[in-house]
């Protein structure tokens, strides 16, 4: 099985989501989408896959989102996929593609449900928000 995260150090969703993939026992696949960042055709298709308007893959937070103007309803996907080439930050992550499907994992605990593997074990985030209990059942 191949899994691929378009991962940003940087952020702890993302560290999260990277730490459940391994922890199902699968080595995946890391694009730090930061340094590489994905092709518009490939932003597309990911978007899509996922089944995501353009517009809600956008991160909003800690990104020149307001001072672009982005919040402006009557912009084009060709003018979103233009400012996220120009400021790879607005693509919002961890996307994740697995055999199962591709997903935003935000949360961080949506990839279980993509993984082909989801009994990861125990599994606490790193603020300490328990995601799979002692006994391998999912928290809600």
């Amino acid at each position: 099985m191949t899994v691929t995260i378009y991962h940003n150090p940087d952020c702890g969703t993302s560290r999260n989501t990277l730490a459940m993939i391994r922890q199902s026992g699968v080595e995946p696949v890391v694009i730090e989408y930061l340094k590489t960042p994905p092709s518009r055709d490939r932003i597309v298709e990911l978007v899509s896959t996922a089944g995501m308007s353009l517009r809600d893959s956008i991160r909003q937070k800690d990104t020149p989102y307001a001072e672009l103007g982005l919040d402006d309803m009557s912009l084009t996907d060709d003018a979103l996929l233009d400012a996220i080439e120009a400021h790879p930050i607005l693509l919002n992550r961890p996307f994740v593609e697995t055999s199962v499907g591709t997903r935003l994992c935000r949360p961080s605990e949506a990839v279980l449900d993509i993984l082909e593997n989801p009994d990861i074990g125990p599994f606490t985030k790193e603020d300490g928000e328990v995601i799979v209990d002692a006994e391998g059942k999912r928290v809600v």
